[in-house]
């Protein structure tokens, strides 16, 4: 299955955002890729003041709709890394959608773990001030097999990747909009972990640049494989990157060092 991971640098303008991400899809989806991943709050960054007024009704919203048309047009699946859902008066959820072929949402995760951070001084933000945690996993059935999907901050906690590989996943989705900061000092270290330690395939969607004084994201997108290889690694700018998913490589992972999508883990 050829995945395309599309890196952006989304800004407040909605409609100039969904633009420009038609434009990656439509290079993506001509090039091959079967299903497309894009970040977190793929279709709008601004101020904290804004994100009410650009929820949106999952699935009757302007992007959702924008979406299941794209993947109608192409015949692909599209993973829409994370928009704003209406909740109430006062806070959203951060939701990643996947829509397939037929223009059906086939998955629907709310963020589960926010992104409520003070680094000495560094850096602090508060996610739960505007946005109300999800409290549900979620897995997929793709053409490649079972995908479970995370947001961002999610990738800190192993315990819910643990339990998608568990349930027989063989793909993780991680779409992000992750800070600069952070970035640096975790992120694709964290990722390989996620993927050597459950021998699954990590599809990594992120946003890149600045967005907001003060709010710069690490790009960094990547593919990586069951062995924990970066297949796939995004430059610094806005760009696309691709790779095929490989059953085979899944299945040498698992029988060379078996773990615990084998074996039941051990409590001591």
């Amino acid at each position: 299955m050829k995945v395309a991971v599309i890196q952006m640098n989304t800004k407040s303008d909605k409609e100039e955002n969904l633009r420009k991400a038609e434009g990656f899809i439509r290079q993506a989806a001509d090039n091959g890729a079967e299903l497309i991943s894009l970040p977190e709050y793929f279709n709008y960054m601004g101020e904290e003041s804004g994100k009410i007024e650009n929820a949106e009704q999952i699935p009757d919203g302007r992007t959702t709709s924008f979406l299941s048309g794209l993947a109608k047009e192409y015949g692909i699946f599209i993973h829409a890394g994370s928009i704003i859902e209406k909740y109430s008066n006062e806070k959203s959820y951060n939701t990643s959608i996947i829509v397939s072929p037929d223009g059906k949402i086939v998955g629907n995760y709310r963020k589960i773990h926010l992104f409520d951070i003070e680094i000495n001084g560094v850096s602090s933000y508060m996610e739960s001030n505007s946005i109300e945690g999800g409290d549900s996993a979620e897995i997929v059935e793709l053409p490649f097999g079972k995908a479970g999907m995370a947001i961002c901050y999610d990738l800190r906690f192993p315990e819910l990747f643990r339990k998608y590989a568990l349930e027989g996943c063989n793909v993780f989705f991680l779409p992000a909009a992750f800070t600069q900061y952070t970035g640096m000092l975790h992120w694709e270290t964290l990722l390989r972990a996620r993927a050597i330690e459950n021998q699954c395939y990590v599809i990594a969607a992120g946003q890149i640049g600045s967005h907001l004084p003060g709010k710069v994201c690490y790009g960094n997108s990547m593919i990586i494989d069951p062995w924990g290889t970066v297949v796939a690694k995004a430059p610094e700018k806005e760009s696309i990157i691709y790779a095929e998913l490989e059953g085979e490589r899944v299945q040498s992972a698992r029988e060379s060092i078996p773990c615990l999508t084998h074996r039941k883990p051990q409590y001591y």
